[in-house]
């Protein structure tokens, strides 16, 4: 598929810019008027050299002086409020954006982790530089280009030529710019993104870089990166700058080119004076937005670049239809034999899932590593999407619920839990910017944190930093738990919640479990530990992506006796607890009458 480009009406970005093309519109007028108000100088220079030089006359040269005050007032006026307003219509553009973008950020990993290191927001900080530049007033001039030759035509067609052959060279110059810089500048916004993704993985993983003597060699990748980066840019500045410096000079000598031919010509009597010097500022001016253009086109090149890849993920993750809102869920959960592909791969991690479970039902969820636990649950809550199947709640799959929607009823612990910046409230809240202290509360107890936060430094407003940084894992876990409860959402998932956990946190999540039963709720728990199974009634056993046994807890673990099987002249084994233990590989297990 062709990628989008600007201007492509098509396009989702093309559309947004549509929008302001009446403010377009009004800089355009802006800048005939000032294209009109910058041949000022031209003329004024004109009238002294032809009319007060050879008349002695100072009320000519001081009515000229007013006039042309006046005039340069209002160009100043005219440039300021053209300036205000692109830097605006950018603003404008970018606002409209924000919340997509936002959406694009966060969706990103989980959609389309194969997208590599783009990142939409700063590829939109990218655009709205462009439009709020330089270069934008400069795009908006270069049509005015040929009054100024023309001008300068008439003044005589010798001046004319010598302009118009300038220009030639300079858009010369702007085509072999654009065609030299073009690779370096992809190369530089991918290093570029490569240290970010780098310098975040540091920041993330610094305990362990300290501990384990990585730092040295994550320091030798920042700083091979860093010079491969530096080159590159280096490259691209140089194309640039010394494009620029060309166009420079190349305007100077056009200047004094067109001094020289209006000297020949007032030596031929074919010219005056004030031709001479009005024909050299016409013809600078007339350049001058060529090599604005040309000084703008790292930039440029840049944002049409960052223009390109945000089109094509709002291409690929186009916005959400609205959705009815639906009733609170009361009743079920089906899983119809769901298979699943983690995010930017075609390869099933999971196959044929399904079970149901009602109302005040809690389901564990048990099997060796990478037998699919963790891909099951995100898939439950709608995280990761269903290649296959169907997951369903009161009867609606997940995709008839908009997120914000189902998020409500949705409690979800993951296994690679953070909170956020902020007090333990918000946390527990979500976020929410006002919530009600007794629901704040509520969940607090429901997840046996109460006590704990109190004890805590300011209690419930205690600043968590960020991740939790305050806290140790155990806290942060039950407070974790304690925002998955919030609310009392229907569905109760919790991957893990124990892995933190010591023996007066076991009970507790055993309660927590216990309670979302006992208020009609549904719980589901991955599990390792089998502690954390005490509070569900069922039991689900996945190996190698598929499942092995689904039924009442104690059926499923009898029956896993029983395939297992005890070793000649050895006791019973008093619990299968090697089969949920990280890492083991246990039997594989058949349920008689239920299908693997």
């Amino acid at each position: 598929m062709r990628p989008p480009v600007i201007g492509d009406p098509r396009s989702e970005l093309a559309k947004v810019l549509a929008t302001c093309r009446s403010s377009y519109a009004g800089v355009a007028v802006f800048t005939a008027i000032l294209n009109v108000l910058y041949l000022t100088g031209s003329f004024f220079m004109l009238q002294v050299y032809d009319r007060v030089l050879p008349s002695r006359s100072v009320p000519t040269l001081v009515g000229l002086c007013v006039l042309a005050g006046v005039l340069y007032g209002f160009q100043a006026l005219l440039d300021i409020l053209r300036n205000r307003v692109l830097i605006r219509i950018a603003g404008g553009f970018s606002e409209q954006l924000d919340a997509r973008v936002y959406h694009l950020l966060v969706k990103l990993p989980l959609r389309a982790p194969g997208m590599g290191n783009f990142e939409p927001a700063r590829d939109l900080d990218q655009i709205r530089g462009f439009m709020s530049g330089g270069g934008p007033a400069a795009l908006f001039d270069l049509p005015w280009l040929p009054l100024y030759l023309g001008i300068c035509y008439l003044f005589h067609p010798l001046i004319g030529v010598t302009a118009t052959v300038g220009a030639i060279i300079l858009v010369i110059i702007t085509a072999l710019t654009e065609i030299k810089v073009r690779k370096p500048s992809i190369e530089v916004s991918a290093l570029s993104a490569q240290r970010n993704s780098l310098a975040e993985a540091s920041r993330r993983n610094t305990e362990v870089l300290h501990a384990m003597g990585m730092v040295g060699r994550f320091s030798a990748l920042w700083a091979e990166s860093g010079r491969r980066y530096l080159a590159v840019q280096q490259q691209a500045g140089d194309i640039t700058g010394g494009m620029g410096g060309l166009s420079r000079a190349l305007r100077m000598m056009l200047q004094s080119a067109v001094l020289a031919v209006g000297a020949y010509l007032v030596i031929h009597q074919q010219a005056s004076a004030g031709i001479i010097i009005a024909g050299s500022i016409l013809s600078a001016r007339a350049l001058a937005p060529v090599e604005v253009v040309i000084a703008q086109w790292r930039v440029f090149v840049s944002a049409r670049q960052s223009w390109r890849r945000l089109n094509n993920l709002l291409a690929r993750m186009p916005v959400e239809p609205a959705m009815m809102e639906l009733p609170k869920p009361r009743n079920t959960l089906a899983v119809e034999g769901i298979s699943v592909a983690p995010p930017g791969s075609n390869t099933l991690v999971l196959q044929d899932i399904a079970f149901n479970l009602k109302a005040g039902q809690g389901l564990g969820i048990i099997g060796p590593s990478a037998s699919g636990k963790s891909t099951l649950v995100r898939s439950i809550v709608g995280v990761w999407m269903i290649a296959r199947g169907k997951v369903r709640i009161d009867g609606a799959s997940l995709d008839q619920w908009s997120p914000d929607m189902l998020g409500q009823h949705i409690g979800y612990l993951p296994q690679d839990m953070e909170l956020f910046a902020g007090t333990v409230a918000q946390n527990i809240a979500r976020l929410d910017p006002e919530p009600p202290s007794d629901r704040v509360i509520a969940a607090a107890q429901a997840a046996g944190v109460h006590e704990l936060i109190l004890g805590l430094s300011n209690g419930y407003e205690t600043q968590m930093g960020e991740g939790g940084a305050a806290l140790s894992a155990g806290q942060r876990q039950r407070i974790g738990l304690a925002r998955a409860l919030y609310g009392d959402p229907f569905l109760v998932v919790l991957d893990e919640p124990n892995s933190s956990l010591d023996h007066d946190g076991d009970e507790a999540l055993t309660r927590a479990i216990m309670g979302v039963r006992a208020r009609g709720g549904i719980a589901i728990v991955v599990a390792h530990r089998p502690s954390a199974l005490a509070g569900v009634d069922n039991l689900l056993v996945l190996r190698a992506g598929r499942q092995q046994a689904f039924g009442p807890k104690d059926t499923v673990l009898r029956e896993a006796m029983k395939a297992a099987g005890p070793a000649p002249g050895a006791a019973p084994a008093p619990a299968p607890a090697p089969m949920m233990a990280q890492g083991a590989a246990p039997q594989p297990l058949r349920v008689p009458g239920r299908t693997p």
